[in-house]
């Protein structure tokens, strides 16, 4: 059973910077795409970024593209988010998603069902 936990998140000052890790157990990362999701207070859980299983794709939403970077290193089995440039509207709990992948050659996507999800970590950008 794989099971994600998230660590990073703090509190950070507009324009500051934060790296979000994605840290995997139970099983091995390399048959997986992994994306990352936020939730603001009263707002819907929006997908913000996804890796596929390779690591040969990446999406972005269009709220992050240019400030987030997603990475993954499987043989740490674990995904970053570097998130720069950082915004008062980036305040949310983050959380991590996995969802098979066996081909290298597939493109990961944020609409589709996931089928493991972290515990999030709460990300505040303030002054």
């Amino acid at each position: 059973q794989l099971q994600l936990v998230e660590s990073g998140g703090g509190l950070v000052q507009p324009g500051g910077s934060l790296r979000l890790a994605c840290a995997a157990s139970g099983s091995t990362l390399d048959y997986y795409a992994i994306s990352w999701f936020r939730q603001a207070p009263g707002k819907e859980r929006e997908g913000i970024s996804c890796i596929s299983s390779s690591g040969g794709s990446t999406n972005y939403a269009d709220s992050v593209k240019g400030r987030f970077s997603i990475t993954r290193d499987n043989a740490k089995n674990t995904v970053y988010l570097q998130m720069n440039s950082l915004k008062a509207e980036d305040t949310a709990v983050y959380y991590c998603a996995a969802v098979i992948q066996r081909s290298p050659y597939s493109r990961c996507s944020l609409y589709v069902s996931h089928d493991y999800w972290g515990q999030g970590t709460q990300v505040t950008v303030s002054s």
